[in-house]
């Protein structure tokens, strides 16, 4: 018969100690908190929701609801658990930062149908000059009405309304030249409606040229 040590034992229950359940997560205070219970809350609450939600709303409603003390990274671990689940189960969507938060979206693969869908929404489209102007404004911004139109060539201004009337545009300030001009940026509605996370995140021109090129244009 053997007989285990001292030192034995404290080894043996250490390793299983730290072959805990992975549904847990730990703060640096060392608080454990059991994901599996906040996953379908986190679910719930994103597809309640047609724009994203910060980690500290979610954070704060589902600490109130099930009295835990949350951080943003049980929030985290949470959504790479939901979208490790739809992957595996072949879901069409998943949990992406979208904009300083999280939100529910369709998988890349399915824009396809999806746009095919949202072209029968004529009154929801924007057009050709509108999505041109918003073009030079993401890429240029901070930008004035003046050097919109040198570039497009034609006068901007009731485009230039319009988009901000969206909410895709915005007065981010003041140049500093004669007549002290206004400049105008894109907004968090610019980057909701596009699936961004930031302005790092649009495409490349040289990405549109090669499109172009494929396509004949």
């Amino acid at each position: 018969m053997t007989v285990e040590t001292t030192d034995q034992v404290e080894l043996s229950t250490e390793n299983a100690e730290n072959q805990d359940d992975s549904a847990h997560s730990s703060d640096q205070a060392g608080t454990e908190i059991d994901l599996d219970a906040i996953l379908a809350p986190i679910e719930a609450m994103l597809v309640s929701t047609d724009r994203p939600l910060k980690a500290i709303a979610l954070v704060d409603a589902i600490g109130a609801h099930l009295g835990l003390q949350l951080k943003d990274q049980h929030i985290a671990d949470a959504v790479e658990m939901l979208n490790k689940q739809y992957v595996e189960s072949g879901r069409t969507f998943t949990v992406e930062s979208v904009s300083g938060g999280y939100r529910m979206m369709t998988r890349a693969e399915h824009a396809p149908v999806i746009a095919a869908m949202h072209r029968t929404r004529a009154s929801t489209r924007l057009s050709k000059p509108a999505l041109e102007t918003l073009a030079i404004i993401a890429y240029r911004q901070p930008i004035t009405r003046a050097e919109l139109e040198a570039i497009r060539g034609v006068a901007c201004g009731e485009v230039v309304r319009s988009l901000m009337e969206r909410k895709m545009v915005k007065i981010t300030g003041r140049a500093e030249e004669l007549g002290r001009p206004m400049l105008y940026g894109t907004t968090r509605q610019f980057l909701d409606t596009f699936g961004l996370s930031n302005l790092k995140d649009l495409p490349k021109p040289e990405e549109f040229a090669d499109q172009m090129e494929q396509q004949g244009i």
